[in-house]
């Protein structure tokens, strides 16, 4: 049985089962100033590792060229 309707979570084997939109819950639970921190770091964090990426594929790059 599901929590959120007291319906048989499968009901016929092609029907999906209906869970809530768990970004929704996440994005429902934090004020407007928190989910803009959340979005600010997630996209600096991204920013972070593209560029870590590239640092590390030029020095590979440097590495391999030297030989």
């Amino acid at each position: 049985m599901s929590l959120w309707n007291k319906q048989p979570m499968f009901t016929h084997p092609n029907k999906q089962a209906s869970f809530p939109n768990l970004r929704r819950l996440f994005i429902d639970s934090r004020s407007d100033d928190e989910e803009r921190e959340v979005s600010r770091r997630a996209f600096y964090n991204a920013v972070l590792f593209m560029g870590s990426v590239a640092v590390f594929s030029l020095i590979a790059q440097r590495m391999n060229g030297v030989r």
